[in-house]
């Protein structure tokens, strides 16, 4: 069983946030030197641009964090959205007019310290929740603030990994090879 101690974490919960930690490292780095305009280009066939790619994973950890303290009601009705809604969810994943990098950087760095805080001061890795309904989620099942901890750092991971990919693309520079 894990413990905190005078706020320092030990065992599994150390080992999950050095874990997302390092992966968020990655992640950060790859945007290293960039302007704004580097930041939202498309540098492949896909969609994603470095900045958007930040915002989707700060995104995405934020409302997973939620989910941990509030339940599926924290994550909305994914099976009530709209083409629209859609639309509006891809924005997540773009740099857009008026956004910069620094600020989605600074965004992204408040979502981790909430999310680190979080880990480290919940009761209970193994408190659970049933999914919100949605057609990527099987039907009544639940995850644990640990299996949603998880999911934060393999998405996390991923997008890193995605990262460095748009990151070569643009002017060459690698982050992970």
């Amino acid at each position: 069983m894990t413990e905190t101690t005078n706020d320092t974490v030990t065992d599994e919960r150390a080992d999950l946030l050095e874990t997302l930690a390092k992966h968020r490292h990655f992640l950060r780095f790859t945007t290293r030197d960039l302007t704004d305009e580097q930041a939202a280009q498309r540098t492949t066939a896909s969609e994603l641009c470095l900045g958007g790619l930040i915002k989707h994973v700060a995104s995405t950890e934020r409302n997973w964090a939620e989910f941990i303290l509030r339940g599926p009601s924290a994550m909305g009705d994914f099976s009530a959205m709209t083409e629209a809604d859609f639309a509006k969810r891809a924005d997540d994943f773009r740099l857009l007019p008026g956004e910069t990098l620094a600020g989605v950087l600074a965004e992204y760095e408040e979502v981790a310290r909430r999310t680190d805080e979080l880990v480290a001061k919940l009761p209970d890795l193994g408190v659970s929740h049933p999914l919100p309904s949605a057609p990527w989620f099987e039907p009544g099942a639940r995850w644990s603030a640990r299996r949603a901890l998880l999911h934060i750092i393999a998405e996390t991971a991923q997008h890193a990994g995605h990262a460095d990919i748009l990151r070569e693309s643009l002017d060459g520079a690698k982050s992970m090879g």
